[in-house]
Order: structure tokens, then C-alpha cells, then sequence
């Protein structure tokens, strides 16, 4: 009898250490995917870090010849929304941060009225250097920065894009009408096999010198908004 006792506790004993039976019988939470999340994390940061050492490399750009300092991006790189604008201004030349002038305030205050801020968005410009005296960007540098432009977006993958004024409408549109039969209107475009719902409105710097067209980038926040809800995209509160 003895005997088969012993037999079947041994025969036990390996059981338990097959399945460990120290999770099997422990109280603590089992995180099985905390790991992982913190490796895409850091792929992401790593890969942003990355884009922006490949950005400071660029030679003969006379962008980056006379800016102070590269403006590479602003907000949460795991959002969703990711607003591009045009180029840094002289407040952003030396921030070192996109939309921190008095066109980045009207900017908070535009996301503001729709429940988002620099924490829950992610932001950007088609050119990361100041163009001197705050000129648009030629089509020759918007052609330079725009596969980096593109990775930018591919690293962040985000399911709606604010495209603020012309240049950023040209660039990733690919569209040379006018801002104003442009904006307002959602358009898919197909980045890196991933599609992402794109909308154009005016730029805030454009706010500013005639503030009667706010009612129109209203109109447009309004509509993304909407879209936010319809995606189900889970905005993160601040």
C-alpha cells in the first residue's frame, strides 16, 4: 500500500513541475503583455530617434544651414492624431519645439475646443529648419523633407491626420487647389500600405491675419471630432 502511495505522489510531484504549479497556485496577477507594450514603446521612441539623427545628417540644405535648431516634433507619439503644419517659425527656431508662438497658442486653443491637447495629439511640420524670414518652404525643400515626412508618419501610424495649411496640403495630397476648396473635406491616403483619413484646414498663422475665417476651422474641428467617434479612437486624458 506504502508503495503506491509513493508511486502516485511521485507521479504527482512531476505533474506540478510540468505545468508549474507556482503560477498555478500563486495569488499575484500574471502580466503577460507588459512586456511586449514596453518594447513597442521603446521601438517607437527608438525609431523616431533614429528619424531625426537621419534629418540632422542632411548636407547642402540651406534650411538647416541657417536655423539654430532642428524641429523635429511635439505630444504623444503613440496617438492617434497627428496634426503636420508647415515649417518652424523664429519661436520654434529656438524652443526647439513645433507651434510655441502665437500661432501654436491659437493651436492649443483650437484643440482645446475639441477636448484634445499637446498630450493626447502629436505634432509636426513638413520641414524641420526655419526657412529665414519665415517664408514658405520651396517646392525643392518640401521635396527633400518629404520622405522623411512620410517615414514620420509610418512610425507613427496615426488614423487621422490635420493637415494646417497649403504646404502640407500640397505635400501629402499631392494637391495644388486652393486651401479653400480643399479644406474641410476628408481624403484617404494609402501611407506605407496603412490608410489614414486626412482632412485640411487653414493654418493658425492664417487665423491670425483674418480671424474671420475661424468659423471655417470650426466647421473643420467639428468634423474631426466627429471622426474621432466614429473610429473609436480612445483619446488619453491629461
Amino acid at each position: 500500500m506504502s508503495k503506491k502511495i509513493n508511486t502516485k505522489l511521485s507521479k504527482l510531484i512531476k505533474y506540478y513541475n510540468l505545468i508549474n504549479y507556482n503560477l498555478v497556485f500563486n495569488n499575484k496577477e500574471i502580466i503577460r503583455y507588459k512586456k511586449k507594450e514596453l518594447a513597442s514603446e521603446s521601438t517607437i521612441e527608438k525609431s523616431l530617434n533614429n528619424l531625426s539623427q537621419e534629418i540632422s545628417e542632411i548636407r547642402g540644405c540651406k534650411l538647416k544651414d541657417n536655423a539654430s535648431k532642428q524641429v523635429f516634433s511635439d505630444g504623444n507619439s503613440k496617438s492617434k492624431i497627428m496634426i503636420i503644419g508647415e515649417g518652424p517659425g523664429a519661436n520654434e527656431d529656438k524652443e526647439g519645439l513645433p507651434f510655441v508662438g502665437r500661432a501654436g497658442q491659437l493651436l492649443d486653443k483650437m484643440l482645446d475646443a475639441i477636448n484634445l491637447n499637446r498630450s493626447n495629439v502629436y505634432i509636426t511640420n513638413v520641414v524641420n529648419y526655419r526657412p529665414p524670414e519665415n517664408r514658405k518652404p520651396t517646392d525643392v525643400e518640401v521635396k527633400r523633407y518629404l520622405p522623411f515626412l512620410k517615414k514620420h508618419i509610418s512610425i507613427i501610424r496615426p488614423k487621422i491626420i490635420l493637415l494646417l495649411g497649403s504646404t502640407a496640403m500640397n505635400a501629402i495630397l499631392e494637391n495644388s487647389d486652393v486651401i479653400s476648396k480643399m479644406r474641410g473635406k476628408w481624403h484617404e491616403v494609402i501611407i506605407e500600405k496603412s490608410k489614414i483619413f486626412t482632412i485640411v484646414s487653414f493654418h493658425p498663422a492664417y487665423l491670425l491675419r483674418q480671424p474671420d475665417q475661424k468659423k471655417f476651422s470650426w466647421e473643420d474641428l467639428k468634423k474631426i471630432r466627429d471622426k474621432i467617434k466614429n473610429l473609436n479612437i480612445k483619446i488619453e486624458k491629461n
